[in-house]
């Protein structure tokens, strides 16, 4: 398997403000989260990473939430967004604010337990993770047997693949994105023992400019109709599964199929009559 290693790490976003089309990209990827995230229960969920900490899971039947962010000030921002929510009502006080927890650490080790976490959410976090592979590891050390995890990622066959590539805004953040395919994600899945529940094609446009013409809304939906493959952002929902282990029946002793012969074979009386 080709490995995923990077030698110098990218550059690693803040908040999804970065990106040109932040804020498209971002509500975008929270719709689909929050219709994935419906369908997780149990009792912890972890948003990983800066861009995963300002995704707002409203729907969410786990309520005890950990914001999992590798510096302070993120965490500060993602508070501060979880605020409006609630003065804009978008969110319910009692169950964002006093069961939101934040912890300050790398995604590539996390402070949990073994088979802890029911669900974690991984928004364009191994874009720009410099070994993808570690923190996958991590997630599937730290998941419960059936625990789910999300997934969202720029999509290499789309425009903003290619422009990527192109000396276009070279100060901008997408440029260090990885972009890694659906292929490529949903086979370190698979090696991990995870199972593709669904996956979601959004947004079709370079992300490297604002969409502003009217449009815009129509072509999304023609295309996510008829060329759902050149999506620029994906998202995976995936469920960890463990197969018990069935104890194997010792097959039944087979009658050998042969006697022993010679001097071995005589019994005690016959001996006893040879020396008569």
């Amino acid at each position: 398997m080709k490995t995923a290693f990077r030698s110098k790490p990218p550059r690693y976003p803040g908040s999804w403000d970065e990106f040109p089309a932040g804020e498209n990209i971002k509500l975008a990827v929270e719709q689909v989260c929050n219709e994935y995230a419906e369908r997780i229960f149990g009792y912890h969920f972890v948003k990983l990473g800066n861009l995963s900490a300002q995704i707002q899971l409203n729907d969410s039947p786990i309520h005890h939430r950990i914001n999992h962010t590798p510096d302070f000030t993120c965490s500060e921002r993602a508070k501060d967004d979880m605020f409006k929510a609630v003065a804009n009502g978008e969110a319910d006080e009692r169950t964002h604010s006093a069961n939101e927890n934040f912890i300050i650490g790398q995604a590539h080790k996390l402070p949990f337990s073994e088979n802890s976490i029911d669900g974690l959410l991984l928004a364009n976090e191994l874009d720009f993770a410099q070994d993808p592979h570690e923190i996958l590891r991590e997630v599937d050390r730290v998941i419960t047997q059936d625990g789910h995890v999300i997934i969202s990622g720029f999509n290499p066959l789309s425009l903003a693949g290619v422009a990527k590539y192109l000396p276009v805004k070279r100060d901008n953040i997408l440029h260090d994105a990885r972009f890694f395919s659906t292929y490529r994600m949903k086979d370190w899945l698979h090696l991990l023992g995870f199972e593709v529940i669904e996956q979601r094609q959004i947004l079709f446009s370079t992300l490297f400019f604002q969409q502003r013409w009217e449009g815009a809304a129509k072509l999304q939906h023609y295309l996510s109709s008829y060329f759902p493959w050149c999506s620029a952002v994906y998202v995976i929902l995936a469920k960890k599964r463990v197969f018990p282990m069935t104890a194997i029946r010792p097959k039944r002793a087979l009658k050998p199929q042969f006697s022993a012969v010679g001097a071995s074979a005589r019994t005690t009386s016959q001996k006893q009559k040879s020396h008569v």
